[in-house]
């Protein structure tokens, strides 16, 4: 695949409705660099729980801004997938904006199958999460992750195989002549 320009790709989504792994297999198949620096990494990095880190950055706005700003400067440094669940809207800069979507339904259940434990306990988590989620970007920097309407391209990721929105996403690159095969 060659690339018309220094192509940055923005693709967020909740939780569950395979940001990582389209992200993931879209920087490959592009031949640019994957960024996808979240709380789980950020969580690795300091030896916590992904959930003492949700817990510490509810009193602490320093682990959200951080995350923030550290994937948005990688992204500005070269032509990349950036996959998070702000990456529509932070990176500003971005030359194509992809929202994935899937139902609480779908979302839990994935995460039930990728990390296995208790469907109901990950529904309860992943609903407490998005809420979480949603007045932390509502109160650092007034962003509403439940308004993606102005994406470049929206998809309901339960229709499709991840291989096939990667697709999706190529042809909708090809068509703006940002890529050729």
């Amino acid at each position: 695949m060659k690339l018309n320009k220094d192509l940055r790709i923005a693709i967020s989504g909740k939780s569950g409705c395979g940001n990582t792994t389209v992200s993931g297999l879209l920087a490959q198949k592009l031949g640019v660099t994957l960024i996808n620096y979240t709380f789980r990494q950020l969580a690795q990095e300091k030896g916590m729980t992904l959930a003492q880190v949700i817990e510490a950055a509810k009193n602490d706005d320093s682990y959200d801004k951080y995350v923030d700003k550290h994937q948005v400067e990688l992204a500005l440094a070269e032509p990349c997938v950036l996959g998070s669940r702000l990456a529509i809207w932070m990176l500003k800069e971005a030359d194509f904006k992809v929202y994935l979507f899937a139902s609480d339904e779908t979302r839990a259940q994935r995460i039930y199958n990728r990390e296995g434990g208790d469907l109901q306990q990950i529904k309860d988590f992943t609903a407490m999460r998005d809420r979480e989620d949603t007045a932390r970007y509502k109160e650092f920097y007034g962003i509403d992750n439940n308004n993606y309407d102005f994406v470049d391209l929206f998809i309901d990721t339960a229709k499709y195989t991840p291989e096939q929105i990667v697709d999706l996403i190529i042809s909708e690159l090809k068509k703006r002549n940002f890529v050729e095969a």
